[in-house]
């Protein structure tokens, strides 16, 4: 099995086998993530990916979950992702499920038919960042799509009848656009409803250029108590009726989890009780992404 550089995967992967198709993001260029900065974007060869699932096979042969590596392998081209699924549905036969991220310029350069075919070989949930719903803060933290294409991208990976994991991030608004966050993203979400919602509060990691925007006093973090009255006002604004709701991540200050909308007024009431100070926010030497 070859491996280039760190490897990310989503926390609901955590049990999966994670084979690297792309290395690095295609993208690449978001101003609060590190993730890849170390490497240059590449596909790898079709038959590369194939001989470490073969590696694999002989190696793990009741796998039950698949993780294809690095941040969006979904930019393969169609022909090889069917020769890829293809690959893991003959060599796998416990395999379940087969994971991907999936950025919207990736997403809405394939046709839903295509998409279709992928999902029929086994294709089974696409991992898609939103971050906010404002195209404000999307444009200032270089996210490269507004949430309008965003939000086309999840319809079309819903369309296609895949699974569909987005996420958002608290506190990328800063103390400025903070309601302008919540507002839309709860919109955004609205207008998706995802299969599945996770929400993760922003956590400053050194050397990106939002970093530099924090060192600077050009970007103002949010504190716990402000994420919070974040948090509560974007899911006052969230209508996602059957959206499995996550914000329980180790970046998160208050652990969120419930299915919308029958369980919001229940996260709501503890986001309230968290800021009357009856629940205790995370402490944060144990924050973490």
């Amino acid at each position: 099995m070859q491996y280039e550089g760190d490897i990310y995967r989503p926390p609901s992967e955590a049990h999966s086998l994670i084979v690297q198709a792309t290395v690095g993001c295609s993208h690449n260029k978001c101003t609060f993530c590190s993730m890849y900065k170390a490497k240059q974007f590449r596909i790898r060869k079709t038959q590369e990916i194939l001989d470490d699932l073969g590696e694999m096979a002989a190696a793990y042969p009741s796998v039950k979950r698949i993780f294809l590596a690095d941040g969006d392998a979904l930019i393969i081209k169609t022909e090889e992702l069917k020769k890829i699924l293809t690959y893991i549905r003959s060599n796998f036969k416990m395999c379940e499920r087969v994971a991907i991220y999936g950025s919207p310029r990736s997403i809405l350069l394939k046709s839903a038919k295509e998409l279709k075919e992928l999902h029929g070989l086994g294709l089974g949930i696409v991992y898609l960042g939103l971050e906010s719903g404002s195209d404000k803060i999307l444009k200032k933290i270089n996210k490269g799509e507004t949430a309008d294409e965003i939000i086309r991208a999840g319809l079309r990976v819903k369309e296609a009848g895949i699974p569909l994991s987005v996420t958002a991030i608290s506190g990328i608004g800063g103390k400025t656009l903070w309601r302008e966050h919540a507002v839309a993203t709860g919109k955004a979400f609205s207008a998706m409803k995802p299969d599945y919602i996770g929400l993760l509060t922003l956590m400053m990691e050194e050397g990106t250029p939002l970093w530099k925007e924090y060192q600077e006093g050009n970007f103002t973090l949010p504190g716990p108590e402000e994420v919070a009255i974040e948090t509560l006002v974007m899911l006052e604004n969230m209508d996602s009726d059957g959206s499995v709701f996550r914000s329980n991540h180790a970046s998160n200050y208050i652990s969120l989890r419930g299915t919308l909308n029958a369980d919001r007024e229940e996260m709501i009431q503890k986001l309230k009780a968290a800021l009357e100070g009856n629940v205790a926010y995370k402490k944060e030497y144990l924050r973490a992404l």
